[in-house]
């Protein structure tokens, strides 16, 4: 068996009480608000799909092409503001395809 100390045991606990009430910086979102429209379109194209931020309360996950889409899904235009269109046709969506029961 261990022998632990508890001096060890004092420290592993603040160690996780100071991660616990100060946490680690959350990675902000990209927002398509800062970027031009191209871009915005070559940051989806580079990533294939990313989330961006579309506003102050909203995002939306946007894909370049079908290959991040599932099964079951169709490729939309997606579009989004941008720094300098109001509607930037940014990258695509999926969509799911509801097929009627037989």
């Amino acid at each position: 068996m261990f022998k632990t100390s508890a001096t060890a045991i004092r420290t592993v606990l603040a160690s996780a009480a100071v991660l616990l009430l100060f946490g680690l910086p959350a990675q902000a979102r990209p927002d398509t608000r800062t970027m031009t429209c191209a871009q915005a379109q070559d940051l989806v194209k580079r990533s294939g799909a990313i989330v961006l931020s579309t506003g102050q309360y909203t995002y939306s996950r946007f894909v370049a092409d079908r290959r991040y889409c599932g099964h079951y899904e169709i490729l939309r235009p997606s579009y989004a503001p941008t720094r300098d269109t109001a509607q930037c046709p940014v990258a695509y969506y999926c969509e799911r395809v509801v097929r009627p029961p037989n």
